[in-house]
């Protein structure tokens, strides 16, 4: 009978505890409900001078975007808040070992935490409830995509490393009121980033930084906790579209000067290679901020080529000129020798036909003179006649080659003495820019480069 009785106590007691094993005697207990305006109104400490001690851990999923333009910093984070309400007990034996439960956000009071980088709101979805545990314990954890201001430093844009901020802190609690501790250091805080970090872009993550810090308003004291993300830009996309075109328009400039002066497509290709210039350089603007506290070395870059194409521009423009200043004298001298030459042969001329005239009333006057002694020598006459002629006629062509030798000789000293001296500075000026261009294009890009480096 006994042992009956105790085996119906027994099954008793695993009954009643059966009845009490469920989350909503819980609730009922500590009396959660959304219209309890006990845990949710004023912050959950039972003595005010209490501080509400919150831990914060911060892991970075994603580097989303760098806008350097805007200088903004788009990282997605996981963020944990750990704090305590004092308000919040129970006995787990009380109910069959429950230790935690899940309550919707908004029943339970939270920390007014902010950051105050935040230029937009977080559109991102939001994890819906809160893990409350028996010793008053709740754990708050939100997926959050932070859209931030970051002081960005192009100087050595785009082998840069850049180091944005996100500070955490309450909005209206100080610090006697509100303490806040990071639960990860640095090192673990950077590891476990390195370890759940889905995608990084252009960017490569390098380290996180945790530190604090506080500052005083109005005798005021808040504190705040200072998460430092640090980044380097893999630059090969830059490289590839950017610094190597520039580089080989600069050689295509370099090899234009042995392109021939007198020729107007020299001219032409320094002005195409400039163009191509300007048109890149209307791309580095939309890349960078409108303003910076140091000049962008890749700024410095563009610059420098692009003054050395223009000096270079001008000096073919210079040169060109001297040389058109050559040829036109040669032209006006060549004309001037072509019109006396035509000179020399009509008077020439005219002087043949003048001793033709005078040869032959001679030759009249003596046949008329010794018509008698045409009969007795005919073959004769002809024979001195066809001889006298042949011998005029190859003198004549002599004097003609020696003429036109003559003014061969005259024309070449002539045009040495009239543009050779525009000529020869022509050359002294294509020269010395060269040399100096070479001279400045070996020095320039080592240094830049190894600026960018350092």
């Amino acid at each position: 009978m006994r042992v009956a009785l105790l085996l119906l106590i027994v099954f008793t007691d695993e009954a009643s505890c059966k009845k009490v094993c469920s989350y909503k005697d819980v609730v009922d207990y500590l009396n959660l409900t959304t219209d309890n305006s006990l845990y949710k109104l004023t912050r959950p400490v039972l003595d005010y001078t209490h501080p509400t001690v919150v831990e914060l851990d911060i892991i970075l999923y994603a580097i989303l975007a760098v806008i350097e333009k805007t200088q903004t910093f788009i990282p997605f984070i996981w963020a944990t808040m750990m704090w305590k309400n004092e308000r919040i007990t129970w006995d787990p034996a009380q109910f069959c070992g429950i230790s935690e439960i899940s309550v919707p956000q908004d029943m339970i009071w939270k920390p007014d935490l902010f950051i105050f980088e935040m230029i937009q709101k977080d559109d991102s979805p939001k994890n819906p409830f809160m893990l409350v545990s028996h010793d008053g314990t709740i754990v708050s954890e939100e997926d959050v995509r932070v859209v931030s201001t970051c002081k960005m430093d192009m100087h050595k844009f785009p082998f840069d490393t850049q180091r944005c901020n996100i500070t955490i802190g309450s909005a209206i609690h100080c610090v006697n009121e509100i303490r806040l501790l990071a639960v990860s250091n640095s090192s673990r805080a950077t590891e476990f980033s390195r370890e759940l970090i889905k995608t990084q872009g252009e960017w490569e993550f390098l380290q996180l930084l945790v530190s604090s810090s506080n500052y005083t308003y109005h005798d005021r004291q808040w504190e705040q906790i200072v998460y430092t993300f640090t980044m380097r830009r893999r630059p090969l996309l830059h490289v590839i579209n950017f610094l190597l075109p520039i580089l080989f328009f600069l050689s295509l400039d370099l090899a234009s000067f042995f392109i021939a002066d007198h020729r107007g497509e020299k001219l032409g290709f320094k002005v195409t290679v400039l163009l191509a210039i300007s048109v890149l350089l209307l791309i580095l603007n939309d890349i960078l901020p409108a303003m910076s506290n140091k000049t962008p070395l890749i700024a410095t870059y563009c610059i420098v080529i692009f003054a050395l194409m223009l000096l270079s521009l001008l000096e073919t423009i210079l040169v060109t000129y001297l040389m058109d200043k050559d040829f036109a004298s040669m032209e006006k001298f060549r004309l001037r020798a072509e019109w006396e030459d035509k000179q020399g042969k009509n008077r020439m001329d005219n002087c043949n036909k003048e001793e033709k005239r005078k040869s032959l009333c001679p030759c009249i006057c003596k046949v008329s003179e010794g018509e008698r002694h045409h009969e007795l020598l005919p073959v004769a006459e002809q024979v001195n006649n066809s001889i006298q002629s042949g011998e005029s006629r190859v003198l004549l062509l002599i004097l003609e080659e020696l003429k036109e030798l003559q003014k061969t000789l005259t024309l070449h000293f002539s045009c040495r003495d009239y543009g050779g001296k525009s000529v020869l500075w022509a050359a002294r000026i294509n020269r010395a820019f060269y040399i100096f261009y070479v001279i400045t294009v070996s020095l320039f890009l080592p240094l830049i480069f190894i600026e960018w480096n350092t």
